[in-house]
Order: C-alpha cells, then sequence, then structure tokens
C-alpha cells in the first residue's frame, strides 16, 4: 500500500468518523429536547392549575391524595411534590433542602451530562474536518514532491478531501452550536418554572404542617 492509498484510506475512515460524530450530537439533542418536554409543564397556567388541586387538598389534610395526584406523573414539579409529602416529617427546612438537592441532581444534573456530549461534538467536528485537511494537503504534497509526472486527478482527490472534510466539520459544528443555545434556554426556563411551582408549593405546605390541627385524610 502506498502512501496515496493510505491517504484515500485514512481519509474515508475520516469521512465516517465525522458522520458518526454529527450523528451523536444530533442524537443527544434530540433526547434533551424530548427529556426537557417529558419534566415541565407546557405552560405556567399548567403549573399553577396543578398546584391549585395541591393546595385544595393539603388545607383538607389529604396528603394520600396529593401523593395519588403526583403518581405516574413524569414531570419535575410533581415528582418533587411527592417527595416533599413523602418527607413531611423531617420538617420544612430539610423539605427545601431535599427538593432542591434532588432536582439538581436527578434532572438539571442529567440534562448537563447530555448537553456536555453536544458540546463535545461541536469541538470534535471541526476537528476531524482540521485532521481531513491536513491529510488532504499531505498528499497532495506528496504527489508533488514524488519526483515524476503529476497525476491530477490524484492531487485533485487530495485537495477536495482537504476541503469536504473541513466543510462538513462546520456543517456539523454550526447547527449544534444554535440547538446548544437553544437547549440552555429551554433548561433556564425550566428551572425558573420549577422554582417558581417549588415556591408557591413549600408556602402552602408551610402554612399546612404550621396547623397542629391538620392531620391525613
Amino acid at each position: 500500500m502506498n502512501y496515496q492509498e493510505i491517504v484515500t484510506l485514512v481519509g474515508n475512515l475520516c469521512y465516517g468518523a465525522l458522520a458518526i460524530v454529527g450523528l451523536y450530537g444530533v442524537f443527544c439533542v434530540i433526547l434533551i429536547w424530548r427529556r426537557i418536554k417529558a419534566i415541565r409543564f407546557r405552560s405556567e397556567g399548567e403549573q399553577t392549575e396543578f398546584l391549585q388541586q395541591v393546595d385544595e387538598s393539603l388545607k383538607n389534610g389529604d396528603f394520600q391524595g396529593v401523593a395519588q395526584m403526583c403518581d405516574g406523573d413524569p414531570r419535575a414539579v410533581p415528582q418533587l411534590v411527592s417527595l416533599a409529602v413523602a418527607n413531611r416529617e423531617i420538617g420544612l427546612d430539610k423539605i427545601r433542602a431535599l427538593v432542591v438537592d434532588r432536582f439538581q441532581r436527578d434532572v438539571l444534573a442529567d440534562l448537563q451530562y447530555r448537553l456536555s456530549w453536544v458540546n463535545t461534538m461541536i469541538k470534535t467536528a471541526p476537528m476531524l474536518g482540521l485532521y481531513g485537511t491536513v491529510l488532504g494537503m499531505m498528499g497532495a504534497f506528496a504527489n508533488l514532491a514524488s519526483g515524476g509526472k503529476v497525476d491530477p486527478t490524484r492531487l485533485a482527490e487530495n485537495i477536495a478531501l482537504a476541503l469536504i472534510t473541513t466543510a462538513i466539520g462546520l456543517t456539523i459544528a454550526i447547527p449544534l452550536i444554535i440547538c446548544t443555545a437553544s437547549i440552555v434556554v429551554r433548561i433556564s426556563k425550566l428551572e425558573d418554572l420549577v422554582g417558581t411551582g417549588l415556591t408557591r408549593f413549600l408556602e402552602s405546605l408551610k402554612a399546612v404542617l404550621g396547623n397542629p390541627g391538620t392531620g391525613e385524610a
């Protein structure tokens, strides 16, 4: 296998690697979008309606009803409400610390983990493109320095490898950067919405737990 054949083989591997990076980046973006959609309310009004139902059950001391209302609901606020109600004996301060820690650890950390892979693909794609550029130019200069008659077809293939891999790398990275910005905004909105919901719920729970006449229905 001569040098030009090696350049061609490694160039094809570079194309394959770029395809994998691009597909995995898109896969991670779709997973994050679906995850955020699954764990948040569609609107603040919908969350408010849910919390009003929780407030009514809390005022009646129906903790079991609140737990049943949240059971099987994958969204963050219902899950955190269920966790708070299940641990209501530990006191409001510990409940607040518990639900905040659970939200940070099980929700935000998971989203950040997946987002980190998207950022890795964003960095990897241009680097692979640059590697293909260097590889193609090495092949082109080797063709020119061979001392014999320059094969214009082979030279064009090497230059094409240098340019196409760079273009593909940028084509992968640029849309993923835009998607990442969109994801960051969605996560921020999720944090704000969950924070608002938890604040309201904890105030209602405080009123109930502070009432010594309240008991389970």
